[in-house]
């Protein structure tokens, strides 16, 4: 046997004293994580939710105010019954926006200001939205337009405080993809602004999807007015389908365009117009100059049961646009206010998106309050349908109405398409 060298037997007795004070040392105890407290902002609200509508019930779109006051109001009585927000009575307000060709808008914004609300809704115009946004951020309240659909307000400096509870008028494009140009060769026509390039751009994505073929895209402009020169274009790409997306302000030249697609046999069922220039034209183009053009016109269609609800309501309301879209904006601002404890405007801008998003699936205002009571988070789904909310405030996908022309140059509605 080999006898340890005195190096080896150094090492042993070094590696058994070490053993023998670890056995003798007191463990150094582990670090314990502490909680990282969530911070609850204070609230600054009063207590009660005040909500303040802005539509028309004058000037040039007042055919669209009533629906929608109708469907805010619906809500508050419908919240109220079971309670309240955060157990007060909401109170609402109803003050006429007018057109964009007045201040209206303006001076009912003073109004509402000096009764301190704390969340608008409306109003349906863009313009408008664009126009009271800088008033509207300075007084901290949180503005949700149902039917405002401009491109612009996407990117708008709002500091959070604008939504809207339908899409932009982008989404045209896809849905109609969707509704006219799946598998099929498809020219636009285009009037060369934000919403006209938007609309190319969703419909050519759309059209990828939906197997179809863009095979010609024609701009116009304000200044810009060779009808003959965009017509041959399209008849030389010989598509299946002509879309006309144009503004209603460019009525001369829509109607320019829409006679010579019609010399050039791409009128009838091959044309369909957007919602921008879906309308009456029964004074401006000669008889059957439309008949059978088809048109999509943005927001849902509310079935007998929601209407009823409606004329509950109001029951002088006949045209129920936007109803379900004002309705919905209303029950997510009354759950943003619920959910953060706080009616301030600044809580509910702040937690509307979480209320539509991400949280259990609830699809009332009491059901949504229900599951408050034991969940931290809900997402409502409304009568339009599924909301989403995006950073920018936008929701995304919509329903349109099918329209047909009869021979009167007048629409009327033959069924639905959805952009989602």
């Amino acid at each position: 046997m080999t006898t340890p060298t005195r190096a080896v037997l150094a090492i042993a007795a070094s590696m058994l004293l070490g053993i023998g004070l670890a056995g003798c040392t007191t463990p150094t105890p582990m670090p314990v994580p502490t909680a990282t407290p969530t911070i609850v902002p204070t609230p600054t609200g009063d207590g009660v939710l005040r909500i303040g509508t802005l539509f028309p019930t004058t000037g040039a779109t007042a055919f669209l105010g009533k629906a929608q006051d109708a469907g805010v109001e619906l809500v508050v009585r419908e919240i109220n019954e079971a309670g309240g927000v955060n157990g007060q009575k909401v109170e609402v307000f109803h003050r006429d926006s007018g057109d964009a060709s007045t201040t209206k808008a303006e001076q009912s914004l003073k109004a509402l200001i000096e009764k301190k609300v704390d969340v608008i809704i409306g109003p349906s115009s863009s313009v408008l939205a664009e126009r009271i946004l800088p008033t509207v951020v300075d007084n901290r309240i949180a503005m949700i337009s149902p039917s405002a659909t401009g491109i612009n307000l996407t990117a708008v400096a709002d500091n959070g405080y604008l939504f809207r509870t339908i899409p932009s008028a982008g989404e045209q494009g896809a849905t109609l993809a969707k509704a006219a140009g799946a598998g099929k060769k498809v020219a636009l026509v285009y009037y060369s602004d934000d919403t006209g390039k938007a609309i190319l751009d969703s419909l050519t994505s759309g059209l990828a999807k939906d197997k179809g073929t863009l095979v010609a895209s024609e701009p116009f402009t304000e200044t810009s007015n060779d009808a003959d020169k965009i017509v041959a274009a399209l008849t030389k790409a010989e598509p299946d389908v002509v879309i006309l997306a144009s503004p209603f302000s460019a009525t001369a030249k829509n109607k320019a365009i829409i006679l010579a697609l019609v010399k050039a046999k791409l009128a009838g069922s091959k044309l369909w117009l957007t919602s921008q220039n879906l309308a009456d034209y029964s004074q401006a183009l000669p008889a059957g100059t439309l008949k059978d053009v088809n048109g999509i016109l943005q927001g849902f269609t509310p079935d007998a049961a929601f209407i009823k609800r409606i004329k509950a309501a109001d029951p002088s309301v006949t045209d129920f646009r936007y109803a379900a879209e004002a309705y919905d904006a209303t029950v997510l601002a009354a759950l943003a206010a619920a959910s953060a404890g706080d009616d301030s405007g600044e809580a509910i801008a702040r937690t509307l998106r979480s209320v539509s998003e991400k949280g259990i699936k609830c699809t009332s205002f009491g059901e949504c309050v229900d599951v408050l009571a034991t969940q931290p988070d809900i997402d409502y789904d409304g009568i339009s349908g599924p909301l989403t909310l995006d950073e920018a405030g936008d929701s995304h996908g919509s329903e349109f109405g099918l329209y047909r022309y009869a021979a009167t140059n007048k629409f009327a509605q033959v069924g639905t398409v959805s952009s989602r």
